[in-house]
Parts: structure tokens; C-alpha cells; sequence
């Protein structure tokens, strides 16, 4: 009986390797989240991060949040105005510098922060049902070295740059 062709011989070289691969896994856990989110609690991809990124802490700034989501300024204040007109988030300046803005959740937005979570926890759970504890624990492990190998690699290509 022949042998079974080997999966990654069939791929381009690009597709056959591992940060290609992951890329395809976040993407599909990320295209499945902004459905789920929308559905939940009718949110976009952009004002769910933000409502998760508040989550159940203190108000913080526009600048502290564009930095928490990676994304900028601009972008943020255009879905937190959004979130704002909907009574998810709520604006205010801050007492000790009356220059910054503060955000934080009103009572609807914590609402929709817990809708994420519990959505999360499910899909989660879903995700790795299939692992064994031990699987799991050194998949995280992976991941986590991965990760920072990932992040020197960024560091040393903007030193390029």
C-alpha cells in the first residue's frame, strides 16, 4: 500500500509554513468572533475590541486605549463617538487634567463586555476541547515562546528599517 502523500508537499512553500498557517487560524478565529460579537451584542470589530479593552476597569484615556488595541488615535475616537451615541461608553475629562479624555463603560456597555467574555470563554472551550490539559498547557507554552520570538524579530527588523 502506498504511502499517504504528505499534506504539505500539495501546499505552496508559503502556505506550508507555520506563521502562514497560524496567520489562517487567527483569521478564522477573528472572522468568527466579529459575527459572534455582531450578533451578541451588536457590535463591529473594531467597537468590540474597544468594549473589551475597557472591560470591567477604571476609565482610561483615548491614548492608553489606542495603545491597549494597537490601533490609532483617529480610528478609535471615530467608534468610541459611536459607542458613545449608542450609551455603551461613556466620555468625560479627567479631574487631574482637565486635557485628557477618560472612557470608560456605561451600564449597556459592561452588558456587552460580558456578552464578549462569556462568547469567548464558549468559543475558547470549543477550541480546545479536543486537547488534552496537558496539550493545552504545552501549546501556551509554544505560543508564548513563539511570541516572543515573534516580538525580537519585529524589534530587530524596525532597528533595520
Amino acid at each position: 500500500m502506498p504511502a499517504a502523500p504528505d499534506k504539505n508537499a500539495e501546499l505552496a512553500p508559503i502556505t506550508a509554513m507555520m506563521s502562514s498557517r497560524l496567520m489562517v487560524l487567527a483569521n478564522l478565529l477573528k472572522r468568527g468572533a466579529i459575527l459572534r460579537y455582531k450578533r451578541l451584542a451588536g457590535l463591529s470589530s473594531v467597537e468590540f475590541g474597544l468594549v473589551a479593552s475597557l472591560g470591567r476597569r477604571p476609565p482610561m484615556s483615548v491614548v492608553r486605549l489606542a495603545e491597549a488595541v494597537g490601533m490609532d488615535k483617529g480610528q478609535i475616537s471615530r467608534a468610541l463617538t459611536e459607542l458613545v451615541s449608542r450609551k455603551l461608553v461613556s466620555r468625560g475629562v479627567n479631574p487631574m487634567d482637565n486635557r485628557e479624555v477618560l472612557v470608560s463603560l456605561t451600564r449597556a456597555g459592561l452588558a456587552a463586555h460580558d456578552a464578549i467574555v462569556a462568547g469567548a470563554l464558549e468559543r475558547n472551550q470549543r477550541l480546545l476541547e479536543q486537547l488534552s490539559k496537558e496539550e493545552v498547557a504545552m501549546l501556551l507554552g509554544h505560543i508564548d515562546r513563539l511570541t516572543d520570538t515573534a516580538a525580537q524579530m519585529l524589534a530587530a527588523e524596525k532597528d533595520l528599517s
